[in-house]
């Protein structure tokens, strides 16, 4: 009797442990599956493989990619332990994580730009990352292919980090000045839209803007920030484009997007593009709008729209029309004058080293 009662007591005790370890099992699952309904996070590597300990020598247990969206369930110290989509789990550095945050703000920023007016396409020259604002310190999640296409909606600047910024000894002294240094050096940032509909910002020097090569010959040292065709013309058995052109100066951080446009037409005698209008010395600003108006007897005419800081400050909106290799201002001779005098003022508000020395 003695013996049996301890064999139950033994039996007993066994059967508590496996309840026990069920149930704690059953508490992790639970708790592993509460966190996996609260937090969810997205890559931000390009591939990353999953770990089954933390630890130098461990196994893995799967792979996740750029974009691929995981659920959180444990923290250690500058690791998260992850459930992806297919169901693997495993380790993963936090340095490879973005919250779903930055998810919802790249998807924000899709939204607010599905409609926003193209002022060019371009080529990336490599593999660039998407960021969310412009910055090389903000987040990221997605990545462009090298060479691939897309469309630049806006331009901003941001400061260069840290680290890249000009030594103070070097920094050049602003005109008219022998003691104040220049500000924090800037850098040009595009916002882009890929060929899978995804919005980001991207360095403006690792895209190079689509333009024919017998129209970018003539940039003249000047940088082309943005094209649009106006219209084509018929020259024996082609169709070729004439082109407008923003363009600006080959240094980061101006405070335009463009300070100078061309129209290129086609000279149908000569078999070439010639520039059929140039303006220089403007305060240019996208978006820049292109489109045709009927203007009755002289017909229907390609016309775009620039928008442009007058003296004071004010954005002013002034339209252009081509007729035939010929550009002309759509404006009343009230808007002209009004015009002149600005140009007058802002050349009187310019240093004398940029006014141009007459010959």
């Amino acid at each position: 009797m003695h013996r049996s009662r301890k064999s139950l007591s033994v039996s007993h005790r066994l059967a508590l442990s496996i309840i026990l370890a069920i149930v704690l099992t059953m508490t992790g699952a639970c708790k592993r599956a509460s966190n996996l309904n609260k937090e969810v996070a997205y890559v931000n590597a390009p591939q990353v493989v999953l770990r089954d300990r933390l630890a130098p020598i461990f196994e893995k247990r799967g792979t996740v990619k750029l974009g691929d969206k995981v659920y959180v369930l444990d923290h250690q110290k500058r690791f998260t332990f992850i459930r992806t989509e297919r169901g693997e789990e495993g380790w993963i550095a936090d340095r490879y994580l973005v919250d779903a945050n930055v998810y919802s703000q790249f998807d924000k920023l899709a939204k607010e730009n599905v409609n926003a007016p193209i002022q060019a396409r371009g080529t990336t020259r490599s593999l660039v990352n998407l960021h969310v604002s412009p910055g090389r310190d903000t987040d990221h999640l997605f990545q462009l292919t090298e060479g691939e296409k897309v469309d630049i909606l806006k331009r901003s600047t941001a400061e260069k980090p840290a680290a890249l910024q000009p030594k103070p000894s070097n920094v050049k002294k602003t005109a008219g000045s022998d003691t104040e240094p220049a500000g924090p050096a800037l850098e040009d940032w595009s916002l882009v839209r890929g060929a899978n509909h995804r919005v980001g910002w991207v360095l403006a020097r690792m895209v190079d803007i689509d333009v024919p090569i017998d129209i970018a010959q003539y940039a003249e040292g000047q940088r082309i920030v943005s094209s649009f065709v106006l219209n084509t013309v018929q020259d024996e058995d082609k169709q070729v484009s004439q082109y407008l052109l923003m363009l600006t100066d080959t240094k980061d951080g101006l405070p335009w997007d463009y300070n100078q446009i061309r129209v290129f037409s086609w000279n149908l005698k000569r078999h070439r593009y010639e520039t059929a209008y140039r303006e220089r010395n403007l305060d240019g600003f996208f978006p820049v709008t292109v489109g045709k108006e009927d203007f009755g007897k002289e017909g229907v005419l390609p016309t775009f729209t620039l928008r442009v800081k007058d003296s004071q400050g004010k954005l002013q909106e002034r339209k252009y029309r081509m007729i035939g290799p010929i550009v002309r201002r759509v404006a009343t001779p009230e808007e002209l004058k009004a015009e002149a005098a600005d140009r007058a003022a802002k050349k009187a508000l310019q240093p004398p080293s940029h006014r141009k020395k007459k010959r």
